[in-house]
């Protein structure tokens, strides 16, 4: 059954790198999109890239959407263009705050430091993704999310939007690549300012970002290669352990460049599953 797949990423080549995410993000949805799936992705606009050579558009619909963020009445655009070669859709979602000082690094300042403020910098990009889906004239079956930075897309969804009547009956899918503990607790400051309701999981303050997730998500996949066993470490965690029926673990050879055909294969099948 072809689907309608709204994929939130923060990383694509060639317009941010800084691990597998980048890669995955730029053959898997081509091949999806070859499976007759209607896929359409969303990343920041880093203030790097270039709009003249990767040919950014302006879409006037999509310009200056209002919505709430926490206690604040906040704006977001966004515009338009190509993953290059393909006629996979891309869009860029702009703030001035929050994405466009950020270097190639994306994460960290240029010494190495983790930059503090990424947990609300991408819970800003988790919700105004959302927000701004009506005025793509188009509704997606999946909204398929990866790694930490869009962990609270699942938790967004289902405490602010799925009863409004476009959002309806969505499915929230997490990819997780990566398990990088230096990103991955989120303060229950966070969940306040963000307006949401704090997870069941949370302890002493902190929550793992994949558990956060875990409560609201209608499918993990885990993806393991010979030298990071993404699974074995999410497995460790009581809120993904308790829910394990809702992780599908993909084993890839490690190789530089995995099969991701393989990989497409089975993600194309565990995303018909949520609709059987």
């Amino acid at each position: 059954m072809p689907l309608k797949i709204f994929y939130l990423t923060t990383e694509i080549i060639p317009f941010a790198n800084t691990s597998s995410l980048a890669a995955f993000s730029t053959k898997v949805p081509l091949l999806l999109q070859n499976k007759q799936h209607d896929i359409r992705t969303m990343i920041p606009k880093y203030g790097y890239v270039s709009e003249r050579k990767y040919i950014l558009r302006e879409v006037i619909r999509l310009r200056e959407i209002p919505f709430e963020f926490g206690e604040e009445n906040v704006i977001t655009s966004a515009k338009s263009a190509f993953i290059p070669k393909t006629r996979v859709q891309v869009y860029f979602l702009e703030d001035d705050q929050r994405f466009k000082p950020l270097t190639n690094l994306i994460y960290k300042a240029k010494n190495g430091r983790v930059l503090a403020d990424n947990d609300m910098r991408f819970a800003f990009f988790s919700k105004a993704s959302l927000a701004i889906l009506p005025h793509l004239f188009w509704r997606p079956d999946v909204m398929w999310c990866n790694d930490w930075q869009s962990v609270l897309v699942p938790a967004f969804y289902k405490q602010q939007y799925m009863n409004d009547e476009f959002y309806a009956d969505m499915k929230s899918v997490l990819v997780v690549h990566n398990y990088e503990k230096e990103y991955l607790d989120i303060a229950r400051k966070t969940f306040k300012d963000t307006g949401l309701e704090e997870p069941a999981s949370m302890k002493k303050g902190v929550v793992n970002a994949y558990e956060a997730a875990a409560e609201y998500v209608d499918l993990m996949i885990a993806i393991d290669s010979p030298n990071n066993q993404v699974s074995k470490k999410l497995l460790k965690l009581p809120a993904i352990k308790k829910k394990k029926s809702k992780l599908l673990i993909i084993k890839t050879s490690g190789e530089e460049s995995p099969d991701y055909d393989k990989v497409a294969a089975i993600i194309d099948s565990g995303l018909q599953k949520l609709f059987s």
